[in-house]
């Protein structure tokens, strides 16, 4: 290769680079405004005519906090019956001892707890939910993660967002608290700066139609209507599934104007890569020229290969990306009233980013507590031999 072409190729690479960084830099001032347009400033909604509801919360082992985060969901400032159903695959899940003290802390809250390994597919999550909906005794179903913090008004919202003309679900925004340790403060900053940015553009801009799984209202009938939770059992993207059923059949998946935590416990590196991986091909298998395409919203390193290739705008656009990250991180503290978070680690979570997104696009594999699964061409998961 000769030296010119050489030349031409870096100096084609230094335009694109400082080009898609730019446009990254707009995105995350934009996302800025979006998330300050985001909370309606309105007093708490009150459901037309409360239902009673069955919340359902898949349980896999216990932490220091899970206590707090399962009493949240028994004390609710909400007129109807509650029923909190917990499911655990195994006897010895030391979840178990924890719902036996929330039954115990909260009698006038029905609290049951189901023991059943059966699996139906290989998403586990899905067959913990399908043995768990025998003990629901009400028509309106409530799924969180255990991993997610309510405020006592959160049944309350939901409903009223249920009980809208032709909703058929309501999922929940989140935002990231961190555990104790760099690795959960990563995991949390990851949610806060890279996540969230784009939920609100998809949002603001009618871009994307997302469920998320830290929240799925929905009442059994629609539940039975898409086929049941055996329909999602060998799904990756479950939540995302659930919702494009709902929206198949006629109906609406609404997120309300407010955010609860998503408490982020990663506890090692590998923990945390082999997470943000998953995370990361799942998007990927949703909307893959979608996910390609958001290679801008990685402003920092971009502006850095812009650097590297002689760009003399480079210089300039990195301290412009990294502000702008910043300032939006900051700004999820203020508006979503999130802990303050690490600022110094930033820079840092930038390029892990961008590295957990140019690894997605080598290897159709993830890995799920502890078990190593193959993606299928349409998102499904399949056991890979050991």
């Amino acid at each position: 290769m000769s030296a010119a072409f050489v030349g031409l190729l870096e100096s084609w690479a230094a335009a694109l680079s400082a080009l898609a960084a730019t446009f990254g830099v707009v995105y995350l001032l934009v996302a800025t405004l979006l998330l300050f347009l985001f909370p309606k400033r309105r007093p708490e909604a009150e459901p037309r005519r409360p239902q009673p509801v069955t919340i359902l919360v898949p349980l896999c082992g216990e932490d220091e906090q899970l206590h707090a985060r399962l009493s949240a969901f028994c004390a609710q400032h909400y007129a109807a019956p509650t029923q909190l159903v917990c499911g655990v695959r195994e006897a010895s899940d030391p979840a178990i001892d924890i719902v036996r003290r929330i039954a115990a802390d909260f009698p006038g809250v029905s609290v049951d707890l189901q023991v059943d390994p059966n699996l139906y597919g290989c998403n586990r999550k899905i067959s913990n939910l399908v043995n768990m909906a025998r003990l629901a005794r009400h028509d309106l179903y409530v799924i969180v993660d255990s991993d997610i913090v309510v405020g006592p008004n959160y049944l309350s919202d939901i409903v009223a967002e249920l009980q809208k003309p032709d909703v058929g679900a309501v999922s929940c925004v989140y935002h990231g608290t961190s555990g104790r340790g760099l690795w959960a403060r990563l995991s949390a900053l990851g949610i806060n700066t890279h996540f969230l940015p784009g939920v609100l553009i998809a949002l603001g801009f009618g871009m994307g139609r997302p469920c998320f799984g830290a929240t799925i209202a929905l009442s059994r009938s629609m539940l039975e209507r898409i086929g049941g939770f055996r329909a999602f059992a060998d799904w990756l993207h479950d939540d995302y599934a659930i919702g494009a059923a709902v929206r198949a059949a006629g109906y609406e998946v609404t997120i309300p104007r407010f955010s609860i935590e998503h408490v982020c416990r990663e506890r090692t590196a590998r923990e945390l890569i082999l997470n943000q991986i998953r995370s990361a091909r799942t998007i990927k298998m949703i909307d893959p020229v979608g996910y390609a395409g958001s290679v801008v919203t990685h402003p920092a390193p971009l502006a850095l290969i812009a650097i590297l290739c002689g760009s003399d705008y480079g210089l300039p656009l990195f301290l412009l990306a990294l502000g702008a990250r910043l300032l939006f991180c900051v700004s999820v503290e203020r508006v979503l009233s999130a802990p303050r978070q690490a600022y110094w680690l930033v820079p840092f979570r930038d390029f892990l980013s961008f590295a957990i997104f140019v690894i997605s696009f080598f290897g159709a594999s993830v890995s799920w507590r502890g078990e190593r699964y193959r993606l299928t061409s349409d998102g499904r998961l399949v056991h890979e031999i050991k």
